[in-house]
């Protein structure tokens, strides 16, 4: 098992102050300008864009005054792309390939899991996130999001299905919802999906990244690039906004989403934040508002990937259509992530965890009233792209890496 150890440099005490006390339920506005050090990102944007209101992009640093370890638990997982605690600590994981597996405090991984529809593993697709029902302990029911190859093309779809008492299938497995717009793309299928606090599913579905399909997230009468919420059965959930545009389809949540990989949900306040990667520039991060329109392509921070501007004129406001609480460019491709509720780490607490791919590394964002104060990189040293992190029974965070590692981080 490797280890890494990491110890804390020398920060200011006032922004320490900030950072430890920020809880997301209000305090003194004066501390929301209150960082420590340079930006994390020290290369040049794509654009000359500028941010809507002060701290959008490029927020001051902060480093974690706690000595933490970040221990590898297994290398021996094969692209995986999703993770979360059993309720005995354990963890459960889904492979791009379609398999999931349990992989052990030790780090023992365990068999592939039968039982699961069929997926298509292709470009960015395959078995995608996952969340455990609330009541797993006594149900033990698993949801999952996928790519399949239907008529038409490829879709992202919803289903779940009771993990065997003996732990080796996926019992009376079913599919409960299907994106309505197949398109042979293999690319930008979304595929996260979390429970909200009124127990329904909130699964986040990208817009398929090809030019016709792109303008979709942007039409109400398809699922592309849109946050979905629906029940546990998939329908659409008790609630949901409504759309006034002719046609909308009820289980829609949120509009005008690029590639949303990342779902989560503040252990507090309840609010939905959501991850989004952008094109070159403007990968994304949301506190979701119902109804809301995030503007995807209409306004966007980035450019196309030949160096075009995307848009004639490009704009990157626009009445009716919501700013990203925060913005990067260049891009750290954000994926899967998790509020630390834990109390391990003190200054953690609230603050949000990204998995960084093409950044290659994890995220730290300290968050207060829905803004981003400070931004920390974690296992920037290991080279990893982080797929996904999640935190477990233990206090601990759980990290999956695109090259099959398995982290453990926690208070050293």
């Amino acid at each position: 098992m490797n280890k890494l150890i990491l110890t804390a440099g020398i920060v200011v005490a006032t922004a320490i102050a900030s950072c430890s006390k920020n809880n997301d339920t209000g305090g003194d506005p004066a501390q929301d300008t209150i960082v420590t050090g340079s930006p994390v990102e020290t290369q040049p944007a794509n654009t000359t864009y500028k941010p809507a209101f002060a701290g959008q992009t490029r927020i001051g640093s902060v480093k974690t005054s706690t000595a933490f370890s970040a221990d590898v638990l297994t290398s021996g997982l094969a692209s995986p792309w999703g993770v979360v605690s059993l309720p005995d600590g354990r963890l459960l994981v889904t492979e791009k390939e379609g398999s999931m597996r349990i992989v052990t405090k030790a780090g023992v991984v365990g068999p592939k899991i039968t039982g699961l529809p069929a997926v298509n593993p292709a470009g960015q697709g395959g078995l995608l996130g996952l969340s455990l029902d609330p009541a797993f302990a006594t149900n033990r029911m698993v949801y999952w999001v996928y790519a399949a190859a239907v008529s038409g093309g490829n879709i992202t779809a919803v289903a779940k299905g009771r993990l065997a008492d003996n732990e080796a299938t996926i019992e009376s497995a079913t599919v409960i919802y299907r994106s309505n717009t197949p398109n042979n793309s293999a690319l930008h299928y979304g595929g996260r999906v979390v429970f909200d606090k009124t127990g329904n599913l909130l699964v986040s579905i990208g817009e398929r990244s090809v030019l016709e399909t792109r303008p979709l997230a942007q039409s109400v009468s398809s699922s592309l690039g849109k946050v979905v919420r629906i029940t546990t059965s998939g329908q659409p959930a008790p609630g949901n906004p409504a759309f006034n545009q002719a046609g909308a389809l009820p289980e829609l949540y949120t509009s005008g989403h690029r590639n949303p990989q990342g779902l989560a949900v503040h252990p507090e306040t309840g609010q939905i934040w959501e991850s989004e990667h952008g094109p070159r520039g403007g990968d994304e991060i949301n506190p979701l508002q119902a109804g809301t329109n995030y503007g995807w392509p209409v306004i966007t921070y980035g450019i196309e990937y030949s160096g075009e501007a995307i848009g004639t004129p490009p704009i990157q406001q626009k009445d009716g259509l919501a700013q990203p609480a925060y913005y990067w460019d260049p891009v750290v491709s954000p994926s899967g992530m998790t509020f630390y509720s834990g109390n391990r780490i003190a200054e953690w607490k609230n603050n949000l965890f990204i998995g960084s791919l093409s950044g290659m590394h994890i995220v730290r964002l300290v968050i207060k009233d829905n803004k981003v104060l400070g931004e920390e990189r974690l296992l920037a040293g290991e080279q990893q792209r982080f797929r996904d992190v999640t935190q477990g029974t233990d206090g601990a965070l759980y990290a999956v890496t695109d090259q099959g590692r398995l982290y453990r981080i926690d208070k050293k």
